[in-house]
């Protein structure tokens, strides 16, 4: 993978908040169920996905900035090893002698044991190897993805979400205060078995559109169908909620677009409490207008409505 930096689009010092915007961005950009017909898309979200998982991490973050691990969490080669570093044998099938230490200061009666001792923890053995050096700590196992879909009402309720898991056993999943489409969550220990144990499920939370509803930050909006003499002589209308419908008081003359709020009916919000439900009226007039055009025969409204947009 390449630099998690570059793959977010951030700077090295970007701060904890910098790199999660970045990545929700993307993830919102890039996701398969919004790019079906791009398979690279699919990619690059997974490319994304794992620069996350290293950079919101901070003790891997601190890793793979002092080199100590590679953009994909592997440990890091020291010296250079593998590239163009010192290479053990790397004139042929010999180990180092003190003719590979030619030009350096005390190079005669070099003990290259001492070096080799040194720098891998341990005596040269075989031919041209490294025999008795560290071997790499145990891993961790795998982490693995997951989608969750959730309804826009539970979403904004955050009532708990049932998932199941890639070895079939099934989990209460309780939605974080704030959650948004993207949001990630961390199973631990949920993930790959390995050495070190298991590694991690990380569940990406795609929140459904409403036939109705829309979300506005932590707010909820509707748009509210009422009838004339409703508009006109007030009345109290059944509203549907994200928690079930409720009884809204519209007082007389109401007009179209005019807003009502109903507190709490929203999101939860990050810091705790709720957003409002904001209702727009919509007045809406019966397709069949000969009974009302009746009414109104001879009547008048003679105000100028249109004098604010300068016509």
């Amino acid at each position: 993978m390449a630099d998690p930096y570059a793959t977010l689009g951030v700077a090295r010092g970007a701060s904890e908040k910098d790199i999660k915007s970045a990545y929700r961005k993307l993830a919102k950009e890039l996701h398969p169920d919004r790019n079906t017909d791009n398979p690279k898309a699919a990619e690059r979200f997974s490319d994304v996905t794992k620069a996350y998982d290293l950079l919101s991490d901070a003790d891997k973050r601190a890793k793979f900035d002092r080199g100590e691990i590679d953009a994909d969490g592997n440990p890091a080669m020291p010296f250079g090893m593998g590239g163009g570093g010192f290479r053990p044998g790397a004139g042929g099938a010999r180990g180092f002698s003190a003719q590979d230490f030619e030009g350096f200061s005390g190079a005669e009666g070099l003990d290259i044991g001492d070096i080799f001792e040194g720098l891998f923890g341990g005596r040269t053995g075989a031919p041209g190897g490294m025999g008795g050096g560290r071997r790499p700590p145990p891993r961790k196992g795998a982490n693995v993805q997951y989608r969750l879909r959730v309804p826009f009402a539970d979403a904004a309720g955050l009532k708990p979400q049932r998932i199941t898991l890639g070895d079939g056993k099934t989990l209460d999943l309780k939605l974080p205060a704030g959650v948004e489409d993207g949001t990630q969550m961390r199973l631990s220990g949920k993930g790959e078995p390995g050495p070190a144990g298991n590694g991690d499920a990380l569940v990406t939370i795609m929140i459904e559109p409403h036939p109705f509803f829309r979300r506005d930050g932590d707010d909820v909006r509707l748009e509210l169908p009422i009838t004339l003499d409703e508009a006109v002589q007030g009345a109290k209308v059944k509203v549907p909620t994200v928690d079930g419908a409720v009884m809204l008081t519209v007082a007389p003359g109401s007009g179209s677009g005019k807003v009502l709020r109903l507190k709490g009916k929203g999101f939860t919000r990050k810091g705790g409490g709720r957003g409002d439900q904001l209702v727009a009226l919509e007045i809406e007039l019966p397709e069949d207008v000969t009974e009302l055009a009746g009414k109104l025969d001879g009547w008048r409204d003679t105000r100028n409505v249109r004098a604010k947009l300068g016509v």
